[in-house]
């Protein structure tokens, strides 16, 4: 469990470092989480410690929305400022995610009929 953390931990600051690096608008978790992943497509997947780990660490989920709800409390002032924007944004953004979910969801359901019927 220890390798797998390390391994998580070693691929979020290697994202962070390129992010201030290279001064990216895109945060360094997030280029870290894409790094890991080239690495585990290359590698052919993710190991049985590292698969074992990151379950447990989506069994406690909800812990990392802790930090969320402590900002919520200290910037009520502003997003009770903002509360336009945050709602449109939020909104829209969900929508946005149901409509390429949906769109994704029958492009791939075509290509597997279409492959099935090629057979």
């Amino acid at each position: 469990m220890l390798a797998a953390l390390t391994l998580l931990l070693v691929f979020q600051l290697a994202g962070e470092v390129l992010a201030h690096s290279f001064a990216l608008p895109i945060p360094g978790p997030v280029i870290g989480m894409a790094l890991l992943f080239v690495a585990l497509l290359l590698r052919g997947g993710p190991g049985e410690n590292l698969r074992q780990t990151s379950g447990q660490l989506l069994q406690h989920l909800s812990l990392l929305f802790v930090p969320a709800g402590t900002g919520i409390v200290l910037y009520g002032e502003r997003i009770a400022a903002e509360w336009l924007p945050l709602v449109v944004a939020m909104v829209a953004s969900t929508l946005l995610a149901i409509i390429v979910t949906a769109l994704l969801l029958q492009a791939l359901a075509r290509r597997r009929r279409d492959r099935e019927g090629v057979r």
